[in-house]
């Protein structure tokens, strides 16, 4: 193979001047690490071996199921740093800040919007994530009961925090300037709950949480309903009405009493822009085996679900739901179908370099084999130009041998069989001025 390359290689340097030959050879070497390098930064097909998602406090469904997209993606190779965050509040502000790191959090709706998070998009919706009011003692009448109390409305930073503040101050259930409103986790708030140090307890989160399921089944602490329910989501398009069965929880005593109103946004899947195409397929792959199981209050495969709530969908997450994970993906182990897309795209450039080469090479070479006869002709229109304004008498014998000379050149240029027709045609030209060179130039011509 190497004995044929040289000898191409010789044949081209043969048919092309030393000069031309490694500016072509130049060119190509250019073309085909610049187009490398442009396949590279567009279309980064090396994902990243390390992410890292945000985590809210433990005793949170959050900080279970953030564990378990790390176990999904080490599967696939992939580290998945947990940084802990106090709610998605602060994790929205941590993302959109590229030098965060972070690159991934569950968020639910009502937190952000695109115009205010341009560079975030979302992968679609998981599950319902209700906001709980829990009491202590007897149930409360009316939530007007909620002033002058001890009231735990999650920690600066968090959903739980945000919302509590923004609508359930907006309808009077929480007087901040009379409550004493403390920023707890839902787990430090269903311990302090339960042993009488505060007396109430709202935070936003899922039906599977431990802090939820704590407080559902213990003593003396009432679920309370959400009163209103349907106002809430007629003003805030992002929130949904939930309706928890009365004796779910234990149908002997029953707990809870009644059925319970609740308001609930979705949790979505929310990743920078950036984030390397196949990791958010990995992610979207992990969505479906965590989330797809049925719920409280969702049925089986109704998440993760192609929802837009207030980012856009992510255009891989649009992929995803309509024809599953890509195909290497779907066929090959994760980083076996990464190596194959990395040739896929070491080939564009080298076909973008061929592609031209094999459409303008018959031209080009056609050309300069043409030219190679051409130039011989240019020498001979020389020596007649200056055959025929020679000075009267002068002797024509330098004429001669200069045409001899090129006739010569001319028997010793080797070229293809379909140009061969232009060689003799010069060679007889050749010979039809050398007789000319040997007739005597009169003054008058």
């Amino acid at each position: 193979m190497s004995a044929k390359k040289n000898s191409a290689m010789r044949f081209v340097r043969r048919r092309l001047p030393s000069g031309l030959f490694w500016i072509v050879v130049f060119s190509l070497v250019v073309l085909v690490a610049l187009s490398t390098r442009m396949a590279f930064v567009l279309l980064r097909p090396v994902p990243p071996r390390l992410v890292a998602m945000a985590m809210y406090p433990e005793g949170s469904l959050n900080a279970e199921l953030v564990k378990r997209y790390r176990e999904v993606l080490a599967r696939n190779g992939i580290d998945m740093k947990l940084v802990p965050s106090a709610g998605a509040v602060e994790s929205i502000a941590r993302l959109r800040d590229a030098k965060s790191g972070i690159s991934i959090a569950i968020v639910p709706g009502g937190i952000t919007n695109e115009h205010d998070s341009p560079e975030l998009a979302s992968l679609g919706t998981l599950f319902y994530q209700p906001l709980w009011v829990f009491s202590r003692g007897r149930p409360l009448q009316s939530h007007k009961h909620l002033h002058g109390l001890r009231i735990s409305v999650g920690p600066e930073g968090s959903s739980s925090h945000a919302i509590c503040l923004r609508l359930l101050a907006r309808v009077g259930m929480i007087d901040p300037k009379s409550a004493v409103l403390l920023s707890l986790t839902p787990s430090e708030s269903a311990q302090k709950l339960i042993q009488g140090e505060i007396d109430v307890a709202i935070f936003l989160d899922a039906w599977e949480s431990p802090a939820v399921q704590q407080l559902l089944s213990s003593q003396d602490i009432n679920l309370e309903s959400i009163s209103r329910a349907d106002a809430f989501v007629a003003l805030y398009p992002n929130l949904n009405k939930l309706v928890l069965p009365a004796g779910v929880v234990d149908m002997d005593e029953p707990r809870p009493p009644t059925d319970v109103l609740l308001i609930a946004p979705k949790a979505s899947l929310v990743v920078r822009k950036d984030l390397h195409p196949a990791i958010q397929y990995l992610l979207l792959e992990a969505a479906d085996e965590i989330h797809s199981e049925p719920g409280m209050f969702h049925t089986a495969d109704q998440f993760p679900a192609a929802e837009a709530i207030d980012l856009p969908l992510s255009p891989y997450a649009h992929e995803f739901y309509k024809t599953g994970p890509p195909f290497l993906q779907r066929h090959l182990p994760f980083w076996l179908a990464v190596l194959v897309a990395q040739l896929l795209v070491l080939l564009i450039p080298l076909l973008a370099v061929l592609y031209p080469i094999f459409r303008f090479a018959p031209i080009i070479y056609d050309w300069l084999e043409r030219r190679r006869v051409y130039k011989l002709y240019s020498e001979l229109r020389q020596i007649e130009d200056e055959m025929f304004s020679s000075s009267p008498g002068r002797t024509q014998k330098v004429f001669v041998e200069r045409l001899d000379q090129l006739k010569d050149r001319a028997s010793r240029l080797s070229v293809p069989t379909p140009f061969e027709p232009h060689l003799y045609a010069l060679r007889l030209h050749i010979d039809m001025v050398r007789q000319e060179a040997q007739k005597p130039i009169s003054p008058q011509e």
